[in-house]
């Protein structure tokens, strides 16, 4: 099998594993985001762990990382805790989309604080991409809208920690930065968990667990499927995301995404594709 193979058929389990995280996120139920988010981290820090002490790795990085290493873990922090806000609050089709504009806005924070030059067919992505978010969120300037800005926050905080990652490119193990990030936020959240804890049903516990694992899954697939090929030949298949997200919001939760969202899925998708075709076409 080709290498690039390899990575799109990463990218497809790691797309399924995030889709089963929200998935499960959102059968917990009436748990507070804040104790969802903690659970989701604490087992991907348990499993980073066991991957970093296998490979002989330092945990926490290298000393000159530190920044780095924690600005990364701040942005991702506060974009997971707003991500799981907007699943618990929105159709899961319509969460999982908004957030997938975190490669836009990528592009964008590279050109503005890594001086990478944005060409003009990325910049008319970002432009068609930003027209179908309208779609979806459908702004009326209402209480119901702050599920939709939480969502599009979450993928500026997903963008940043990114664009972090980018700068420290090889300075560190993919699974030394997961244990990091993972570790950082389990940290963070504790506090508030203990104060505000909600007790639990065993369902509840197991789907938590469950969504930990699962984000576990799709942290490492994404990251290894990106060292098999580069991310214009295959980022497009992370996209499979939404439609798994679709799916299950339509037969496990039985709801199903209105025509506005449907034509902003479109669009979004539309963007993508057209910066996928066209940096192939470029390399």
């Amino acid at each position: 099998m080709s290498n690039r193979n390899k990575g799109i058929i990463l990218l497809l389990l790691s797309a399924f594993g995030f889709s089963m995280m929200a998935a499960l996120v959102k059968l917990s139920g009436d748990v507070p985001t804040i104790q969802k988010t903690f659970f989701r981290n604490f087992v991907s820090a348990i499993i980073a762990f066991g991957f970093v002490k296998y490979h002989g790795e330092r945990l926490f990085g290298k000393k000159e990382n530190q920044k780095l290493l924690l600005l990364r873990s701040s942005l991702g922090a506060a974009g997971i805790v707003l991500f799981f806000y907007a699943i618990d609050h929105l159709v899961l089709s319509d969460a999982d989309m908004l957030n997938k504009l975190s490669p836009f806005l990528t592009i964008i924070f590279a050109s503005i604080f890594l001086k990478e030059r944005a060409r003009m067919f990325q910049i008319t992505a970002i432009i068609i991409a930003f027209i179908g978010t309208l779609f979806i969120i459908k702004p009326a300037f209402s209480y119901e809208t702050i599920p939709y800005i939480a969502g599009l926050l979450s993928a500026v905080f997903a963008a940043g920690a990114y664009t972090v990652l980018r700068v420290l490119g090889t300075k560190e193990k993919f699974y030394t930065v997961v244990f990091y990030f993972s570790f950082f936020t389990t940290m963070i959240l504790l506090p508030f968990v203990l104060a505000f804890y909600e007790p639990m049903s065993v369902k509840q516990w197991v789907y938590l667990l469950g969504a930990g694992f699962f984000a576990t899954i799709g942290q490492f697939g994404i990251t290894i499927a990106y060292k098999f090929a580069p991310a214009k030949e295959i980022s497009i298949f992370f996209y499979s995301n939404v439609v798994y997200s679709a799916l299950i919001s339509i037969f496990l939760f039985g709801q199903i995404p209105d025509l506005w969202s449907i034509i902003g899925y479109v669009i979004i998708f539309g963007a993508s594709l057209y910066m996928f075709l066209k940096n192939n076409k470029e390399a």
